[in-house]
């Protein structure tokens, strides 16, 4: 993945405070080419520092209202197919290699705690997964966020 420098965090920027800003129109706020844009975006795009639209859909919009983060201690001997198997579970967002006590931490998101007790006990049928330990999110107090640190970037 290519670093960011400073004309890309500002074009970033750019494209935070809106986001349905042409390319034309980010050149002509920033004072730059056109193509120089352009070029950016497709690199931060193809380099994989320019993250899917999908990112930003919240999943209480498609119905769950729920947040969890599971602990899931696995056997060493089976890592790769025990993340496959959690991949495959859709309402598993993120998964996180761990050091600790638990191997991942898995965000996942359900419609309520009955469903968070399915996905628990799905993720109990894979391959590898030897226990879980889960908490649930009580309110998001911060969600992620990027932009100071674009901001420290641009300078």
């Amino acid at each position: 993945m290519d670093r960011i420098d400073p004309l890309d965090a500002r074009i970033l920027l750019a494209l935070d405070d809106d986001p349905e800003a042409t390319t034309l129109a980010l050149a002509r706020s920033l004072g730059i080419a056109r193509n120089t844009v352009h070029a950016r975006l497709r690199r931060l795009t193809d380099g994989g520092a320019l993250r899917g639209f999908s990112r930003r859909v919240d999943p209480v919009a498609l119905g769950y209202d729920l947040v969890a983060f599971v602990s899931v201690a696995i056997s060493q001997a089976s890592g790769g197919s025990a993340v496959a198997g959690l991949r495959t579970l859709p309402e598993v967002v993120e998964i996180h290699a761990m050091t600790g006590e638990y191997d991942f931490l898995v965000k996942v998101v359900a419609r309520d705690t009955p469903d968070l007790l399915r996905i628990t006990n799905m993720m109990l049928t894979i391959d590898g997964v030897v226990r879980t330990n889960t908490a649930i999110s009580l309110v998001e107090a911060m969600p992620m966020r990027i932009r100071p640190l674009l901001e420290a970037a641009a300078g």
